[in-house]
């Protein structure tokens, strides 16, 4: 699997370097900045871009940009997003064309090698990955100003924060220790109570909940 990588500073480039190689993916580019990720992405056609939000020159949204240009022009492209912290403009615009093979990670995730590689590889098989803390504050502010989460239960609040990470029904079941079954109800539930049209695609479902969670009132 080929990736191309984007992380302006050098020690903690080549240690994700080290690690996916570690982990049998083959870096296909792993540069500093915004031009070069985006002459990278166009030229090397990766398998899955794995980008830092702030690149030079401006240090601001470079990579996120750069990533999101190369969607456009690859519809499609897995881009997993590193971030230091949850900034949640960026989850939103990253969730914006409403396909699927996406992420958004803290930086801190990295150091958690299986975490990490797990979340790689979801996004490169077109799944979603988001960070637990971006939900919280995605599921936080909804809570605080608005009416459909006051509906949900304790538990469906688990189960769509699950959910919205991107774990299956048998991923949330396995999570609470209760059974299959009993995930499906309370996912059907916290559809019918958000207005979301039902679906049993992981991936779908989970972008469909974070669109509805951080879409503006």
């Amino acid at each position: 699997m080929r990736v191309v990588l984007a992380e302006d500073l050098f020690l903690l480039r080549d240690g994700l370097v080290r690690m996916l190689q570690a982990f049998g993916f083959e870096i296909a580019a792993a540069v500093e900045s915004g031009p070069e990720l985006t002459r990278a992405l166009a030229e090397s056609e990766p398998d899955v871009a794995v980008v830092d939000v702030r690149l030079p020159p401006t240090h601001t949204d470079e990579g996120l940009q750069c990533a999101l240009a190369a969607r456009k022009a690859r519809p499609g492209l897995p881009v997993l997003v590193l971030s230091q912290h949850v900034e949640q403009l960026y989850a939103r615009e990253l969730l914006a064309d409403g396909t699927g093979g996406i992420g958004y990670l803290l930086k801190d995730r990295v150091f958690d090698a299986e975490q990490f590689i797990d979340a790689v590889r979801r996004v490169a098989a077109g799944g979603t990955a988001m960070d637990p803390q971006v939900i919280q504050q995605l599921l936080a502010r909804r809570a605080a100003d608005d009416r459909p989460l006051a509906g949900l239960t304790p538990r469906e609040l688990e189960v769509l924060e699950l959910m919205a990470q991107g774990r299956s029904n048998a991923g949330i079941a396995a999570q609470l220790v209760v059974t299959e079954r009993a995930i499906a109800k309370h996912t059907s539930n916290i559809f019918a109570k958000l207005g979301l049209e039902v679906s049993d695609d992981d991936n779908r479902r989970v972008l469909a909940v974070l669109a509805h969670l951080d879409r503006d009132r």
